[in-house]
């Protein structure tokens, strides 16, 4: 089914966005990031409600493992669909928007954080094609509503899945 469309959040959105989707400081920070050209956030919307989003981050990666493995490869950051709207495709449609915006920009891989235990998301991603790194599960603090909706301070445990992009 997916969403009606998907497009570059701007910040006219930024009340519409944190009314259906909570998470004020991550959409303000991310709108932010945006407008300085570190990023894309891409929201997902059906009758005109934001449904789902992702961000495209396009800055250094915050995690020194990732710098070192993938330098200049973009992020996939915090793809997120409200629960209501969950499988009916749309973060399917998030994730190959997503791919299809970095591949016009002239990149060949994405790379995304993932939580060890997140099983759903997991499955996503393999079946969408991204492959699981040979590396060791990275350890974090999360940022609390910046990064993956934790609480602040929280450790995190992940592991990075990439994709090659290559052209349609």
């Amino acid at each position: 089914m997916g969403p009606a469309y998907i497009r570059r959040a701007e910040d006219f959105d930024l009340p519409c966005l944190v009314r259906h989707l909570n998470s004020a400081d991550f959409f303000r920070d991310r709108l932010g990031l945006q407008r300085r050209g570190l990023g894309i956030l891409l929201v997902a919307f059906k009758d005109a409600e934001p449904v789902g989003h992702v961000y495209l981050w396009l800055d250094r990666a915050h995690e020194y493992q990732i710098r070192a493995e993938l330098p200049g490869v973009p992020l996939l950051n915090r793809l997120a669909v409200a629960p209501p709207h969950r499988n009916q495709g749309i973060g399917t449609a998030l994730l190959t928007s997503a791919e299809t915006r970095l591949r016009t920009m002239g990149h060949d891989r994405v790379a995304l954080g993932v939580g060890i235990d997140n099983a759903d998301a997991i499955r996503l991603y393999r079946r969408q094609g991204y492959r699981q790194w040979a590396r060791p599960p990275i350890e974090a603090r999360t940022g609390g509503d910046l990064g993956n909706g934790g609480g602040a301070g929280q450790q995190e445990i992940f592991t990075i899945f990439v994709k090659q992009l290559g052209a349609e």
